[in-house]
C-alpha cells in the first residue's frame, strides 16, 4: 500500500497533523493495512489519507444512515448535546446546525425549544450563504470525525460564532488505545480523525474558547473574545 504519510524509521517526514497543523505525527497502529498516526501535540489519532474514501463512496454510506427526526432513541442520543446547550442559551437564539445531514433532527429539536435555526451540510444542505453570517451558537454533532481538513473547519466555526457564542461538538472521544482496533467508531470507514478530551482542551486554548464537558463525548466551547 502506498502511504500518503511516509516515515523514515520512527521519524515522520513533513506531514502536519490535520487538527493542530503541527508536524508531530508519529506511527500509532496499523489495522488491516490501514495506518493510523498519533499527534504528540494535540493527541488526535489520524487515519492515513491514502485510505480515505472518495466523495461518491462517502455519500453512499451517509445515505445508509437511518437517523429519523421522529425516532425517540435518536432524540435521546441527541439530547446529550441539546440539553446542556439549551441551558446556556437565551430564548430565541440564532443557531446553525453545521453538518446537519439529510434529516436534521438536532435542528428540529432546537427549533421545538424556540431557537432560530439555519442548516448547512456539504452533501445534503449545501447552501453556503448561511456561512456568511454569525450565530449565537453552532451545533456540530457527529461531524468532526469525518473531516479531512479539521483545522480549516474549526477556523470557520470560530468565525461563525459571535463573541460569547457557543459551539457544541459531539463525537466519541477516543480513550482506550488497546481497544482502538475493535472500536466500533474506528470501524466506520468515513471516520478519519479521532479526538480525545485532551484534543478538545487543545482546541479551546488554540481558539481562545472556554471548554466545558457536560456529558460523555460532548464538548461545549464558549467564544470569549
Amino acid at each position: 500500500m502506498k502511504h500518503s504519510l511516509d516515515f523514515a524509521g520512527d521519524l515522520p517526514l513533513k506531514a502536519p497533523c490535520p487538527v493542530c497543523e503541527t508536524r508531530s505525527l508519529v506511527p500509532f497502529q496499523t489495522i488491516k493495512d490501514i495506518p493510523y498516526y498519533r499527534c504528540e501535540t494535540c493527541e488526535a489519532t489520524v487515519m492515513d489519507s491514502s485510505c480515505w474514501l472518495d466523495e461518491r463512496r462517502e455519500r453512499e454510506i451517509y445515505n445508509l444512515h437511518d437517523n429519523h427526526p421522529e425516532d425517540e432513541g435518536y432524540r435521546r442520543f441527541l439530547s446529550k448535546m441539546t440539553s446542556p446547550l439549551l441551558e446556556r442559551l437565551e430564548a430565541g437564539a440564532r443557531g446553525l446546525d453545521f453538518g446537519c445531514g439529510p434529516g436534521p433532527a438536532l435542528a428540529g429539536m432546537l427549533r421545538e425549544a424556540g431557537m432560530d435555526m439555519a442548516l448547512y451540510d456539504p452533501f445534503f444542505h449545501p447552501e453556503t450563504s448561511v456561512l456568511e453570517h454569525q450565530y449565537d451558537f453552532v451545533s456540530c454533532t457527529e461531524v468532526v470525525e469525518h473531516l479531512h481538513r479539521p483545522a480549516d473547519t474549526f477556523r470557520r466555526l470560530d468565525r461563525l460564532l459571535k463573541p460569547g457564542g457557543w459551539l457544541g461538538v459531539m463525537t466519541c472521544f477516543q480513550t482506550d488505545d488497546q481497544r482502538f482496533a475493535n472500536w466500533h467508531y474506528r470501524r466506520d470507514p468515513t471516520h478519519v480523525v479521532f479526538y480525545r478530551e485532551f484534543t478538545m482542551a487543545w482546541l479551546a486554548r488554540r481558539y481562545g474558547w472556554r471548554l466545558e464537558v457536560p456529558a460523555k463525548d460532548v464538548a461545549l466551547f464558549q467564544k470569549i473574545q
